[in-house]
């Protein structure tokens, strides 16, 4: 089978179109013909080595966490009537035709949505609900989320407005602000500029009561400075690694913070239940991914350069087989 494989840690360079044997299933596993493949921001840190003690990977690896397909094998102890079924697989891996999964790893593709929207959910559905969990949106209240026109940022911008919550959205290009705009953000700031955090403040009357900080590094550390007295601050961005928020001031100021990515990845029975919730969201017309860019399985180094020079809207996705790439 085709795959991409990681040799050693370094640039998107080292993401290698390579040959592989074809996967086995294991007892309780399935083999998923992949369709199309999760890309995600933090494949490309991954990649450089970066987050090992938390998200450790062993070289050669092939990178990625899952996408959708249709079940091809299954082994052991595995309901046979999975064969051909479309799923989508959220694994340890991705870039490849085909992927191995647990079968508590995978959830069907409900009848009416098309592989890729699936695909596009994976990673970034279950953290846009995780972090709607624990900021809680409500009705009137002002959030403020940062890398608005990302995977996860603009699934969030659809939940805060679903929730009757007032956003205002930050990212790093009109292209990027327009696209808040039609998923509902009522006002928008260009992070770009030295003073977006005074802007936020001023739209919002003296801050958001709510942040999701999508960008972490120096910009997500200087989100604090945009979440009103009282307020709650969750960050889960890794853009230039996680933001580092001063407790100090949080504490005086009567701020919760949340960093949930540091407790690791969510375990398999909360995925799947986010992972339900955003399929069946998206079915409902409630949560619409924004597939920016996509790209044939051997242009995945392309994926990573587009997501590292912040030129992508939207999601990412690989897809495979003989799915045509815009």
């Amino acid at each position: 089978m085709r795959a991409i494989q990681v040799a050693q840690f370094g640039g998107p360079e080292v993401l290698s179109p390579v040959e592989l044997p074809d996967p086995a299933p294991g007892p309780g596993q399935v083999v998923v013909g992949m369709a199309a493949a999760d890309v995600i921001f933090l494949d490309t840190l991954l990649r450089k080595g970066w987050g090992q003690e938390i998200f450790p990977r062993t070289l050669p690896y092939v990178p990625g966490g899952g996408g959708a397909g249709e079940v091809l094998e299954t082994g052991e102890g595995v309901d046979p009537a999975w064969v051909g079924r479309r799923v989508v697989a959220r694994t340890g891996t991705g870039y490849a035709e085909r992927v191995v999964a647990g079968v508590e790893e995978i959830t069907p593709v409900p009848d009416g949505l098309s592989m890729e929207t699936a695909a596009a959910l994976i990673h970034d559905g279950v953290t846009a609900l995780m972090m709607d969990r624990l900021g809680v949106p409500e009705k009137g209240e002002w959030v403020l989320v940062s890398a608005a026109a990302g995977g996860a940022g603009s699934l969030l911008v659809q939940l805060a407005v679903d929730a009757g919550a007032r956003v205002v959205a930050a990212a790093s290009s009109d292209v990027k602000l327009a696209l808040t705009r039609e998923l509902g953000a009522e006002a928008v700031v260009d992070y770009a500029r030295p003073d977006w955090v005074e802007r936020v403040r001023e739209a919002t009357g003296g801050g958001a009561a709510l942040v999701y900080d999508g960008a972490g590094g120096p910009l997500g550390t200087a989100a604090l400075g945009a979440v009103s007295d009282g307020g709650r601050f969750v960050t889960y961005g890794t853009a230039e690694g996680f933001a580092a928020p001063d407790p100090e001031e949080a504490a005086r100021r009567g701020i919760r913070v949340f960093t949930p990515l540091l407790d690791g990845p969510p375990s398999q029975e909360t995925a799947n239940e986010l992972m339900d919730l955003a399929l069946e969201r998206a079915v409902e017309g409630r949560l619409r991914p924004s597939i920016g860019a996509t790209y044939p399985l051997e242009r995945a180094a392309d994926a990573h350069r587009a997501l590292a020079a912040r030129t992508t809207v939207g999601k990412s996705l690989l897809l495979i087989g003989d799915r045509t790439a815009m």
